[in-house]
């Protein structure tokens, strides 16, 4: 079976990530990867993996009739513009989220890939997380019966940059998003309504740029089930991301992920290693996973596991969470349109 040929646009941390794991799937050619930075360092690490173009500009990439598909790694501000013209290209495409941070001009991005008929999967890897994935099965078989409560907690270890904040859309936009996801996918159901407290306990500078480091935010879905997630932009003790799911015949859970499960119990104290410490070591595996999945997409003609209208959604929910803390009041998302 013939590889699938991709480019990689953006060399971040995300767009390294995953090109460092793509070229190890023999499924894969990592044909070009491009970066607004291009410097020596960038082409000997493109050089390390056997990735045998680097270019400043992405339409290099778009413009090559070899390459089938394009993940798209740079700036989320970027994101949109990229996939109306990959989609007007014919590329198929991974796109990190957010797609946007207006979800009109995601909305519109959508419509040119729906008009294309090209595939476009979006990166909310925690679906992909094998623990999380196994309680949405759980729900799948029935074994909670009708979801009542969800409840997600996700608190980074340390706050990011101010150079970062200042261009992450926010901490409903940048971290909750990926929950907002995760509610949707563990409900089944869409969200209704969004009602968002936030504070700044965490480090003044965010206040000043204008964000929040602490939140909870409370959902009310279609199906009338009760979402509640809290987030912080730092736990001293690690990458803090539990889930439990309530329903009418019991309740399903997955906790932190760790080190190792060696526990020390003593007449002092029980104890055990700290939780792991970032996103890229907690989610490892589900990065992995899902760009394998999108391969196997592109590859197959299939439907992705996560597309355009989920990435919608979450930039719904997630403006409105901001427009309740705003305006201190509970957004219906009809008034997201």
């Amino acid at each position: 079976m013939s590889s699938v040929s991709i480019g990689i646009i953006g060399a971040g941390r995300i767009g390294r990530l995953h090109a460092e794991q793509l070229s190890r799937n023999p499924a894969v050619r990592v044909a070009a990867v491009s970066d607004v930075r291009l410097t020596g360092e960038l082409r000997d690490w493109a050089n390390s993996l056997g990735i045998p173009r680097v270019t400043a500009d992405y339409r290099e990439l778009l413009d090559d009739p070899d390459i089938a598909a394009v993940l798209i790694c740079s700036s989320t501000d970027t994101h949109a513009a990229i996939i109306v013209e990959g989609a007007a290209r014919g590329k198929h495409m991974f796109c990190e989220k957010p797609v946007s941070f207006d979800y009109r001009e995601t909305a519109k991005a959508l419509e040119a890939v729906r008009r294309a008929g090209v595939i476009l999967q979006t990166g909310f890897n925690r679906r992909f997380d094998r623990h999380f994935m196994r309680v949405r099965r759980w729900i799948d078989e029935g074994a909670v019966g009708e979801p009542h409560l969800i409840r997600i907690t996700s608190r980074d270890p340390a706050p990011p940059s101010p150079e970062y904040i200042r261009v992450s859309g926010g901490l409903f936009m940048d971290m909750a998003i990926h929950d907002f996801d995760m509610a949707r996918y563990l409900a089944g159901s869409e969200v209704a309504e969004v009602y968002a407290q936030g504070a700044v306990l965490v480090d003044p500078v965010i206040g000043e740029l204008g964000d929040i480091d602490t939140a909870i935010t409370t959902l009310r879905f279609e199906s009338g089930a009760l979402g509640v997630i809290d987030n912080s932009r730092r736990a001293v003790y690690g990458y803090d991301q539990r889930i439990e799911v309530f329903g009418s015949k019991g309740s399903a859970s997955a906790g932190n992920d760790y080190p190792n499960n060696a526990e020390l119990s003593t007449a002092s104290a029980v104890s055990r290693d700290l939780p792991k410490y970032f996103f890229l070591e907690r989610y490892a595996e589900a990065y992995a996973d899902e760009t394998r999945r999108f391969i196997e997409c592109v590859r197959d003609g299939a439907k992705p596991p996560v597309d355009g209208n989920d990435a919608l959604q979450a930039e719904r929910i997630a403006h409105a969470a901001k427009l309740s803390l705003l305006e201190r009041r509970p957004v219906a998302l009809d008034e997201v349109r």
